[in-house]
């Protein structure tokens, strides 16, 4: 089998165990992979009762309206940056009743890449309410798809490490 078919099950499924074990509830803000993780989560069977919400932010207005990004950091840092990342993932924090959430924004090609910020780039944060916010970006190789796969599995293993303590 492949990743997809065994690792974001398997990732979904220990996050919402570990969470509804723990009493935490989750939201997603989504950019690239557009709404993926939340799929991911809701495949699951018995969700609801740690999902809260899924926010898909793909365009800028929806970053800025949704999330309360400001347009500012947007246009300093561009979307797919570690500023825009982190203010999601307090956006998602701060507009939703969680404990935990998680942010995505990148580029998934297979356009729109350039020499800084090449196509597979991808900004993740996830934090808990009232605690720091983890940074983490990554280039996943291969093409649209590969892309938004690694990046849903990257944000549900850090949501996990999250849910789990880990530093």
């Amino acid at each position: 089998m492949t990743e997809e078919k065994t690792g974001i099950p398997s990732l979904a499924g220990a996050l919402l165990a570990r969470c509804r074990a723990t009493g935490l509830r989750l939201a997603t803000a989504e950019s690239c992979t557009g709404g993926m993780i939340a799929a991911a989560l809701t495949d699951v069977a018995g969700s609801s009762d740690v999902f809260e919400r899924g926010f898909v932010t793909y365009a800028n207005a929806a970053k800025i309206d949704m999330l309360g990004v400001e347009a500012a950091m947007i246009a300093e840092f561009g979307a797919v940056s570690e500023p825009v990342a982190r203010a999601m993932c307090q956006g998602a924090l701060s507009r939703a009743p969680v404990d935990l959430a998680v942010a995505v924004t990148g580029i998934a090609g297979p356009g729109g890449g350039t020499e800084a910020k090449p196509v597979g780039l991808v900004h993740l944060a996830a934090g808990r309410a009232g605690g720091e916010i983890r940074h983490r970006s990554a280039v996943f190789r291969g093409g649209r798809s590969a892309v938004r796969t690694g990046a849903t599995t990257a944000a549900l293993a850090m949501l996990l490490a999250l849910a789990e303590g880990e530093p």
